[in-house]
């Protein structure tokens, strides 16, 4: 992101400095005179400056920070509800200020459009006006180069068109856009810098759009499928399902699949005991209402992706298979339960509600409740609290709390569970900007003195401040030089003039570069 000059020292360095810099030229507001619309020229000449966009993308940065240490509701609202229950008093503040929502809250929102606003009302002109300076030719010389940050001069016998032509070869040569202009060589270097500048800042913009239009064209939903089960791509198929503004459920993509294993692997010993090794679902899916049948195998970061949809594998869990029976022995109520994990090691929650078919001694028809906690690995009676110790199914152990009534209880078989989710979004793409030299002119101008030797001047302008650029004008004057050499000094006249002396005092001087202070402000 480039400074901004100084209004006056622009107008100082005439045509040349103010076609440097692509940055709007900005008055002192005459804040006693103004009005509306006074005020709003000036409030948005400040939002589309780049101090404000730098700013604004700061915010935007810290805004982003709470979105990934607080937990997210759009992401697990399990999570949200624990922190809400553990931490009483942080929690309903947290939730007034939206923190539990950040990507989609007021405050993130604002900032988020202010910076595109920003960007859009700065990149935009300076393009166009950078595009115009392309087409364009460096403007001449202003009337005294001394003013210029760096500068040079020398005498020289060579004729001024000489110089003239050897200064526009030598400055081609260097890969200078270079011309005359009244009795002057102006040339410019270092675009490159300007546009990869604003590309960068240009894909930035198409960023955020790509960004906004993912957010209001996305589709999320997840989904809670046990071996043996499958699942159809509708709406009414999900546990929970989140989409865009602008996303028409009827484009669903028709599909469905069945869930025919769940592999789960982990570390036995060492540090990382318990650590996952292998997750894999083998799925048989097909597209379409008749489409033939496929066979995918489903891992971490390895979706299965059918007709712009993704389905990835998100987590797993466990069924226990549940037998209630009444006091005669009669099976009520029979099912595979899926219960929440709570840690790592595959300890999980749950409820279980048998709603009808119950009676108790008196034939009274009751409906049961009970509070189940599992652990896939028990660490045995007397071993501290029921938590898993391990991830694997060593020694399940379900654990309830009845509730009106008694039953008997058979664990049965365990079957693995896992979570699904698919996505329809847009990808933003991706933008390396690579910094190269700053953009600079130079300007070379001859002509004949008083005495009929002409005088060569040479200064040089950056659109930055650069220790480089008195060097390559001390370069490029070297050069130069060499093709026009300096002109001998007259000796004054004497009657007794010593012939030695008058030669010692005829020598050729180097060219001076003498640079200012600060090429840009």
């Amino acid at each position: 992101m480039s400074k901004t000059e100084a209004p006056e020292q622009r107008d100082d360095l005439g045509a040349a400095g103010e076609q440097l810099s692509t940055a709007p030229r900005e008055d002192a507001p005459n804040l006693p005179s103004l009005g509306v619309i006074g005020w709003l020229r000036w409030f948005w000449r400040q939002l589309t400056s780049m101090r404000v966009a730098l700013i604004l993308l700061l915010l935007l940065s810290l805004g982003a920070i709470p979105g990934s240490l607080i937990p997210q509701s759009n992401v697990d609202e399990l999570k949200v509800q624990d922190f809400m229950d553990r931490h009483t008093t942080l929690g309903p503040l947290y939730d007034k200020l939206q923190l539990f929502d950040v990507y989609s809250s007021v405050w993130f929102s604002a900032i988020y459009i202010l910076l595109f606003v920003s960007l859009i009302g700065c990149i935009v002109p300076r393009t166009w006006q950078f595009v115009g300076q392309l087409r364009g030719r460096p403007p001449g010389a202003p009337r005294k180069l001394t003013r210029l940050p760096a500068y040079t001069t020398w005498r020289t016998e060579a004729e001024p068109e000489q110089v003239h032509e050897a200064a526009l070869t030598l400055l081609k040569q260097r890969r200078f856009r270079a011309h005359t202009a009244a009795g002057s060589v102006a040339a410019e270097k270092g675009y490159l810098r300007e546009a990869g500048n604003l590309i960068f800042h240009i894909a930035l913009i198409v960023m955020l759009i790509a960004f906004a239009a993912g957010q209001l064209l996305k589709s999320e939903g997840g989904k809670l499928v046990m071996e043996g089960d499958g699942f159809s791509n509708t709406l009414s198929q999900y546990d929970d399902f989140k989409s865009g503004s602008l996303f028409d459920t009827n484009d669903l993509a028709p599909f469905h699949f069945t869930l025919d294993d769940f592999t789960g692997t982990y570390e036995k010993s060492g540090p990382n005991r318990g650590t996952p090794r292998t997750y894999r679902a083998d799925v048989t899916y097909s597209e379409g209402a008749d489409g033939p049948e496929k066979k995918k195998s489903i891992e971490v970061n390895e979706p299965l992706e059918i007709d712009g949809s993704k389905v990835y594998l998100i987590g797993h869990g466990y069924a226990p298979k549940v037998t209630v029976r009444d006091p005669k022995g009669k099976v009520v109520y029979e099912a595979a339960v899926p219960l929440l994990p709570i840690d790592q090691n595959g300890t999980a929650t749950g409820a279980i509600k048998v709603l009808d078919g119950y009676k108790n001694k008196k034939g009274v028809k009751e409906q049961l409740g009970f509070n189940a906690f599992f652990v896939p690995t028990f660490a045995g009676e007397g071993k501290g609290q029921m938590f898993s110790q391990f991830p694997a199914p060593d020694f399940p152990v379900l654990a309830l709390s009845a509730y009106h009534g008694s039953l008997g209880v058979d664990s049965g078989v365990l079957y693995r569970t896992t979570s699904w989710t698919t996505r329809e979004r847009l990808d933003p793409g991706r933008l390396i900007s690579h910094r190269i030299a700053p953009r600079r002119a130079v300007r070379a101008a001859s002509g004949q003195g008083a005495d009929g030797v002409t005088v060569v001047e040479m200064a040089g302008l950056g659109r930055s401040e650069s220790a480089k650029l008195p060097e390559e004008l001390s370069d490029l004057a070297a050069h130069l030089y060499e093709k026009a050499p300096s002109a001998p000094e007259k000796a004054p006249s004497a009657p007794d003039t010593d012939p030695g002396a008058h030669a010692a005092s005829a020598s050729d001087s180097e060219p001076d570069v003498a640079p200012a202070e600060g090429a840009e402000k």
